[in-house]
């Protein structure tokens, strides 16, 4: 007998109020193990729900716009006689019979995830209890302005009722950043943003940022303006490195083996070195991580995202190199999940594939440092008796001046050009 079994939202880590920003399936689609159904977009990410089995999709309960959470119904499939895996989002439901006409207002109620237990909620003083002082806003919303270090009752809100949406904490930071007040207070005191009818000067055209440059620009705008940045420039003598990796590469052809590998070990090992680079401020508390999780910036069509290797110090070069490829072909295909994105301790971004000599990276909170690299170039340095030609790679540490000084900084790249030109140094 036919039956039909729901397809849910799963882990996606802990966000919520996530917008269906697609619909990839039609009803009588016949679906795969797996295939996409929805794509979700979260504050970093872009996100496919897989079908959690195969089937026919018999009925749709998201639509473009939608915001879900982990458990919101996606869809009911009857599912195909051939064996499939058991996937934990998935439970039966008879199938009716006949399949009556479901009105769109029973439908919404049926797409309703299963609420989930209430979390306690904070303790408020005595003035903020009253019905006047506190800001109307989900808990989802609340999150989103901790983040972002944005005061809720200074944000007016433009939903029914003065509800709070996190396109008003957006709008209230960008405006506090263009030269209002900081929410966290004080004030940068900047000029209003120019408004300029560019038209008038010529032809132009206008296209809307996606929402991950919307939401990523604002992070950057915060950490920017709230971190004390300085970037320490250094190089590394890496022509014995490029000659072991060529070497590798022949050795290994089903392994694309990037000078970035090397970089995330000779990291690691300055990480080791250095603790301070590979923590974090927690108020007036700083937290130093016994992990090594290094983040990778990818360019994707849709803006920069960051992707997390765990444990780069327990893997090698090849298996680096091999979930590096992965992460970043997710990145590209949209596929990243919120936990791809998780638990960095430092991140590198490197732009020495399309140029460049130096550039200032901005610190990917709550981090404390990142490094950057350039192209490497073929330059003569001196050898004690002659110019000689060596292939030099340019760095460019952008850190945390409230956790790290300059002198840390220069033994951080001071150690990082050794362990890249000597790789011998990693196992020390």
């Amino acid at each position: 007998m036919a039956e039909l079994k729901e397809a849910r939202v799963p882990d996606i880590g802990g966000h919520s109020e996530v917008p269906v920003i697609e619909v990839l399936v039609q009803l009588g689609d016949i679906v795969k193990k797996d295939q996409g159904l929805v794509t979700l977009e979260s504050d970093k990410a872009t996100m496919e729900v897989p079908a959690p089995f195969a089937g026919i999709v018999r009925e749709l309960r998201l639509k473009v716009g939608d915001e879900v959470s982990e458990g919101a119904l996606v869809a009911l499939i009857e599912a195909s006689d051939s064996p499939v895996g058991t996937a934990p989002a998935a439970t039966t439901v008879p199938v009716p019979a006949p399949p009556k006409p479901v009105a769109p207002a029973a439908v919404a109620i049926a797409a309703t995830a299963p609420a989930p237990a209430p979390t306690p909620q904070a303790t408020f003083g005595a003035e903020a209890v009253l019905p006047d002082q506190v800001p109307y806003a989900s808990p989802a919303v609340r999150a989103f302005a901790r983040e972002l270090g944005a005061d809720l009752s200074k944000v007016s809100g433009s939903e029914r009722g003065g509800r709070i949406s996190k396109e008003d904490v957006q709008a209230f930071v960008k405006k506090a950043l263009a030269g209002g007040a900081i929410a966290g207070g004080g004030g940068l005191n900047l000029l209003p943003w120019p408004s300029v009818d560019f038209a008038k000067f010529g032809a132009v055209e206008s296209q809307p940022l996606s929402r991950i440059k919307k939401l990523s620009g604002a992070n950057l705008a915060r950490n920017w303006a709230m971190i004390p940045h300085v970037t320490q420039f250094d190089e590394a003598d890496i022509t014995e490195m490029e000659a072991f990796r060529k070497k590798l590469g022949e050795e290994h052809k089903d392994v694309k083996i990037t000078p970035l590998v090397f970089l995330i070990k000779a990291v690691v090992a300055a990480l080791k070195k250095y603790p301070a680079f590979n923590s974090s401020l927690d108020g007036e508390n700083l937290v130093f991580k016994k992990y090594f999780h290094v983040g990778i910036a990818v360019d994707t069509p849709d803006g920069l995202v960051v992707p997390v290797l765990r444990d780069c110090d327990s893997k090698g070069l090849l298996e680096l190199s091999a979930e590096l490829a992965a992460i970043s072909g997710k990145a590209r295909e949209k596929k990243l999940g919120p936990n791809d994105m998780q638990g960095g301790c430092f991140s590198i971004s490197s732009l020495g594939g399309i140029g460049g000599s130096a550039f200032t990276p901005i610190i990917n909170a709550p981090e404390v440092a990142i490094l950057g690299v350039s192209k490497s170039q073929v330059k003569p340095v001196w050898n004690g008796s002659e110019f000689a030609p060596r292939l030099m790679l340019p760095l460019s540490l952008s850190y945390d001046h409230r956790v790290i000084d300059g002198a840390a900084a220069a033994r951080f790249t001071a150690y990082l050009a050794q362990v890249l030109g000597d790789l011998r140094r990693l196992l020390v």
